[in-house]
């Protein structure tokens, strides 16, 4: 079944903080604006800034994400982990930097992984994209054996780590495969692809079942984020797709804004604008 879902922070207006953040001021209202409008999930960011702050880091904000989840009936199924953007260890200068930042990446990471089995969570994305992009294949390999570690030392794991990249289609699905972990998946995003010019009805189907959750937004190709069906995005290839392989899981919104002080009215259009592509296909 399809499921509806925001990025967090979509529902706040940004006050000069850009087109993603954390909301730590309004991400409690978030869930019943959420409910109003009609989703069914809001997926959250864990990020480096303020990550003390955060709700995901402190048992009571773990008890508020619950009680908020039980009221509203608003599902966090997924967590933006934003913090790896800003720190990726195989990015780091010189061995002893990297070793330090390795330990820091893999103890986040791992109490993220621990939360958010407490909080049924069953995916981590993790964005390997601009300042965290993999470009070598020492990079590759680096961050394959760091996830095949954390994995190797999960007791009973049951979260599923998404890996959101720049690869082409067929180096996405090759790299995934080299884990030989069922629980290493694709994040596919619409406005990535679109920006760098791939075919979006090919990419599903080469990665099919490999896709465990959708972003959607649009983009201009090798440009920036732009409203839903005004850039490069084939939204009747990409719904084609999902139809073909049977997609079942969360198309989470993560468009661009739209006016300040007007951020249910826009998410509540791109909603529609999503809702009618599923309709018209039958998915």
């Amino acid at each position: 079944m399809i499921t509806y879902g925001i990025m967090q922070g979509r529902l706040t207006e940004p006050g000069g903080r850009g087109i993603q953040f954390f909301p730590f001021e309004n991400w409690k209202d978030e869930f019943e604006i959420a409910r109003q409008i009609g989703m069914d999930e809001i997926e959250f960011i864990f990020d480096y800034e303020n990550y003390k702050k955060n709700p995901l880091w402190s048992k009571e904000g773990i008890e508020e994400i619950k009680t908020l989840m039980m009221e509203t009936g608003i599902r966090v199924n997924s967590i933006c982990f934003d913090y790896f953007m800003r720190k990726p260890f195989f990015k780091a200068n010189g061995k002893a930097e990297r070793k330090l930042l390795y330990q820091e990446n893999k103890i986040f990471l791992e109490k993220i992984m621990k939360v958010s089995a407490d909080l049924g969570i069953k995916l981590i994305e993790i964005p390997l994209v601009d300042s965290s992009a993999i470009k070598t294949g020492e990079e590759k390999e680096l961050f394959r054996e760091f996830l095949c570690t954390i994995f190797k030392q999960q007791a009973d794991n049951s979260i599923y780590i998404g890996l959101e990249t720049d690869f082409s289609p067929l180096e996405l699905k090759k790299y995934i495969e080299s884990f030989n972990n069922l629980f290493i998946k694709a994040n596919y995003d619409t406005g990535n692809s679109s920006a760098l010019g791939y075919n979006v009805y090919q990419e599903i189907i080469i990665l099919k079942e490999l896709i465990f959750n959708i972003h959607i937004k649009d983009r201009v190709l090798n440009g920036g984020t732009v409203q839903l069906g005004s850039g490069n995005a084939d939204f009747v290839s990409f719904f084609k797709a999902l139809k073909e392989i049977n997609y079942s899981g969360s198309l989470i919104l993560q468009a661009a804004r739209g006016e300040d002080g007007y951020e249910r009215e826009t998410v509540a259009g791109q909603l529609n604008f999503v809702k009618e592509y599923v309709k018209n296909f039958n998915i």
